[in-house]
């Protein structure tokens, strides 16, 4: 015979499902109170909406359910294609990712271009970029983070889970310039030290 589940254990659970958007610890313990262990609370939950339709997942230290994998192409509708983003999007996106908190004058200096407008507003529209305060230097810059719909969108629980170089590699995506232009690198810099030696 199961246990019933407790009531704080069904509080969670309710101001989960009810939530517009995923709740930090914080915010759930303003909506169930003191009443019980959360992050015991949350396991138990978690283990419970294991393989079920819907799943309990943390993203970014902020909780919420979201539709089992497995399942979202039965919840799919046909709906206008979204526009995709652009390459200077997909670069300018990776390099905030990548070394946030970021200004645009060192995403210019990482990618080698200027950034236009409208490719941050693209991104910032989307959910995914935010200003994060000005950086204290002359002229006092806004630099720009991820957001936790960003490591939603891409099914990350935080940026640690961003894929690195040896990956990227492996998964063939890296432009055959970029490989081409690391291999004359690391050939510069043998020829280097063999003059040193």
């Amino acid at each position: 015979m199961t246990q019933e589940p407790d009531d704080f254990i069904r509080a969670v659970e309710a101001a989960l499902f009810v939530a517009e958007h995923p709740l930090s610890l914080t915010e759930l313990r303003q909506h169930v109170g003191d009443g019980g262990d959360l992050s015991a609370t949350l396991a138990t939950l978690t283990g419970h909406y294991a393989g079920r339709g819907v799943n309990l997942v943390e993203r970014g230290g902020r909780w919420h359910f979201q539709t089992a994998a497995d399942l979202a192409h039965i919840l799919r509708r046909e709906k206008d294609e979204s526009r995709k983003l652009s390459r200077a999007a997909m670069e300018t996106l990776a390099i905030i990712a990548y070394h946030e908190p970021v200004s645009r004058a060192e995403i210019e200096a990482i990618r080698g271009v200027q950034v236009a407008k409208g490719t941050l507003d693209v991104l910032m529209e989307a959910g995914w970029v935010r200003p994060a305060g000005r950086r204290e230097v002359p002229g006092r810059p806004l630099i720009y983070t991820t957001t936790v719909e960003f490591l939603s969108h891409f099914g990350l629980s935080s940026r640690r889970d961003l894929p690195g170089l040896d990956d990227l590699r492996a998964a063939g995506l890296l432009d055959p310039v970029d490989l081409a232009l690391e291999g004359l690198g690391a050939q510069s810099g043998l020829e280097n030290d063999d003059e040193d030696a």
